[in-house]
């Protein structure tokens, strides 16, 4: 069910404490952690401590969260001194979507080039 931890989500397994991560950033409704395929030199993905497939499921459901989630990318960005950066949501395989756990990547430490892929 949307909102509720999924037993086999990696996400919502960190979430829990039961994967290790390298957490950045809690609060009561979010937690960011260093991406362990990093794309650019800082690469941190910012997720909703709730499970929602994606970020449109997430934004229809839950839109405070949605909020959260990107107020929280601002304050990472912020914490990693970063001047420039990229935020990415992909939705769906077709856009390399690889964990099914809304989620946003904040991205970078270089030059991000445009189209990004």
């Amino acid at each position: 069910m949307a909102g509720e931890p999924q037993a086999d989500c990696l996400f919502c397994k960190i979430v829990a404490g039961e994967v290790p991560a390298t957490l950045v950033r809690e609060t009561e409704t979010t937690v960011a952690f260093r991406d362990i395929n990093p794309q650019a030199p800082t690469h941190i993905l910012v997720i909703p401590r709730v499970h929602h497939r994606d970020a449109a499921a997430l934004a229809a459901a839950e839109p405070q969260i949605a909020a959260d989630v990107l107020r929280e990318t601002a304050e990472v960005a912020a914490e990693e001194k970063l001047g420039s950066y990229r935020v990415v949501f992909n939705t769906g395989s077709g856009a390399g979507q690889t964990v099914f756990h809304a989620h946003a990547h904040v991205l970078g430490g270089r030059g991000l080039q445009w189209p990004p892929g």
